[in-house]
């Protein structure tokens, strides 16, 4: 199904805890670990279960069929800034524009919940995370010119308008 576009694809909000959260949970924390080490896994639980619940943060999913295909969340960064966090697609459905839908909608509901900016931090280590955010109109707040490995998390911000 790779390189598929994304046909009838329903976004759920959901909680951390929720079994349809568990690939999401599952397939990235095995992606970090591959990518930067087994002290990676503690990415996984730096936060407490609320940050991505209303009214300040939100995980969403992108179901087909009743699976979940992608999902991200955005907790709260600071008192007008959202941050997004755990941004996931699954492997078998990348190349389909599918994180891209789901950052969409993760900053139409960060608006919607008040806040006027995104902030956001992807690892030196996933230059499809960089390149899609450029490509979604974030600003680097880093050199892109420099190596990625000699700065460490990379961030990114955009206004929400």
């Amino acid at each position: 199904m790779s390189g598929a576009p994304a046909l009838d694809v329903e976004v759920r909000r959901v909680g951390i805890d929720d079994p349809l959260a568990e690939p999401l949970v599952r397939e990235l924390t095995e992606e970090y670990v591959r990518r930067y080490g087994p002290e990676a896994h503690e990415e996984m639980t730096r936060y407490p279960a609320d940050s991505w619940t209303a009214p300040h943060g939100l995980l969403l999913l992108l179901l087909e069929g009743g699976e979940p295909v992608a999902g991200g969340a955005y907790k709260r960064y600071d008192e007008r800034t959202a941050e997004v966090k755990r941004m996931w697609t699954a492997s078998a459905h990348r190349r389909r524009g599918l994180a891209r839908r789901v950052l969409a909608e993760l900053e139409r509901a960060a608006a919607g919940a008040g806040y006027d900016r995104i902030f956001l931090t992807t690892g030196p280590r996933q230059p499809e995370a960089r390149g899609l955010y450029l490509a979604a109109g974030y600003t680097p707040l880093f050199d892109v010119d420099a190596d990625p490995l000699t700065i460490g998390p990379l961030p990114f911000e955009k206004p929400l308008l």
